[in-house]
């Protein structure tokens, strides 16, 4: 199952805009996607309920996996997405 650790870019951390973009984009890929902090339980990444609640700052670590079709894929966008400043965006 492939994984990949990212960092949080957004200004203001993954609160609920930048968590809502995150959940839409996972919805939207067929592969299974987790996200968590290092070390700890993952969470669904389609959940934005369990998304918000890792309560990500901006500069922390957060680890993405997934599996199934297109899993690689869904990671590189994924992972793109998070680390970026989606604050900036609106």
């Amino acid at each position: 199952m492939p994984s990949i650790q990212i960092t949080v870019g957004s200004s203001s951390g993954l609160h609920a805009r930048p968590a809502s973009l995150f959940v839409q984009a996972a919805s939207r890929r067929q592969a299974k996607v987790t996200v968590g902090r290092p070390g700890q339980a993952p969470v669904d990444a389609r959940s934005l309920l369990s998304v918000l609640a890792l309560a990500a700052r901006c500069g922390d670590t957060l680890e993405l996996t997934a599996s199934g079709d297109g899993a690689e894929e869904a990671l590189e966008a994924l992972a793109d997405l998070l680390s970026s400043d989606l604050d900036a965006a609106a």
